[in-house]
């Protein structure tokens, strides 16, 4: 794994702008970390071995060198316990930013996520807030099986007090995490893994491309941040809206090139809040709409926002909405590549929109 010392000198050899370094996801998100550690005494990141150890991900690594053992520390491994030590920490002042090593542990964590941090300012009448933000990788396409797959994301949008975020690539992941460190209320900060190094179009059997090939790795080195609830045009496009985020904006991109479809595809970067206007705005321009998730599809954040289009943009619509997911299994580690919606299944979808 390059060190930042490599990447930078390498982007600045590439021609990176002044003040930006090339980065891949990883080293953007540890860049956000950095800044604010920097910028606000009040921040403090923990979790399980990301202190010494930097990570299973090395999201943090020389953070603790850099900041000392009592702002970046590590936690034994207890969801629950880091959650709620959060909560308290952000009620009395701090920016806690903790670390749950796999989205799929999460579970154990639920009481302190959705009793305490989620209703603290409402119960509280303002009294107190809970200004904290849970980083956890997830999502398939690494082969890490049922309890390492998984894309909980329709689980925090469906609790009141929560803001969800997932970024697609290095520029919005730094910037969205450093708007979730300023937020007062708990962010869920979803990093889609496969994305950590490279963007993936869903085509498993092709050469990894690194992040160092693509404009969005262009990472200022400073601050910086990306407002929530704004939605990013990726493609526009004529002939159908393809909603997406996290890995699936890429394969989404794939598909519309294989299909030759005039696909305008939107990265919902922001799940909750939501960008509604721009959803609007594109769907009763092209008429059609195409949503797609990793997660399962039966009451995945797809049906949200299905019902969303079909409120809105009725009357507008030319084709039934199609939804291309999961299925409604565990994640599967021998059929890994039947489970991850592809660009053939996504572009089966658009075909279907454009039928007469």
């Amino acid at each position: 794994m390059a060190t930042d010392t490599k990447t930078k000198a390498g982007a600045k050899a590439a021609g990176a702008p002044a003040g930006a370094a090339r980065m891949t996801m990883i080293q953007a998100l540890r860049s956000a970390m950095d800044v604010m550690l920097a910028r606000d005494p009040c921040v403090v990141v923990f979790g399980e071995d990301v202190g010494y150890f930097g990570g299973v991900f090395r999201c943090t690594e020389g953070l603790q060198a850099k900041y000392g053992a009592q702002r970046v520390f590590d936690a034994p491994i207890s969801e629950g316990g880091l959650v709620g030590a959060a909560v308290g920490m952000g009620a009395y002042g701090l920016r806690p930013v903790v670390e749950i090593q796999f989205a799929d542990y999460f579970y154990p964590a639920s009481d302190q996520i959705v009793s305490e941090a989620a209703r603290l300012r409402h119960r509280s009448a303002g009294d107190f807030t809970a200004p904290i933000t849970i980083r956890m990788p997830c999502g398939g396409g690494i082969y890490g099986g049922q309890t390492h797959s998984q894309s909980p994301e329709a689980l925090f949008t469906h609790v009141c007090g929560l803001r969800t975020v997932m970024p697609s690539n290095p520029y919005d992941a730094k910037g969205l995490l450093i708007t979730a460190i300023e937020n007062n209320d708990p962010v869920i900060f979803l990093e889609p893994k496969r994305l950590y190094n490279g963007p993936f179009d869903g085509h498993h059997e092709r050469p990894v491309v690194p992040w160092s090939q693509h404009p969005l790795a262009e990472v200022p080195e400073g601050y910086y941040t990306v407002p929530f609830e704004r939605a990013r045009i990726v493609r526009p496009g004529a002939d159908v809206t393809v909603l997406a985020y996290g890995t699936m904006v890429w394969v989404s991109e794939a598909a519309a090139a294989e299909t030759g479809i005039d696909a305008e595809i939107i990265d919902l970067r922001s799940l909750w809040p939501l960008d509604l206007d721009a959803i609007v705005q594109s769907v009763k321009k092209t008429r059609r709409c195409v949503v797609v998730h990793e997660a399962t599809r039966t009451c995945g954040f797809g049906a949200e926002l299905l019902s969303l289009v079909q409120e809105h943009c009725f009357y507008h619509l030319e084709a039934p909405i199609e939804r291309v997911t999961g299925w409604d299994t565990p994640y599967p580690h021998a059929q890994e590549w039947h489970y991850f919606p592809g660009p053939a299944r996504v572009g089966a979808a658009l075909k279907r929109t454009m039928e007469p």
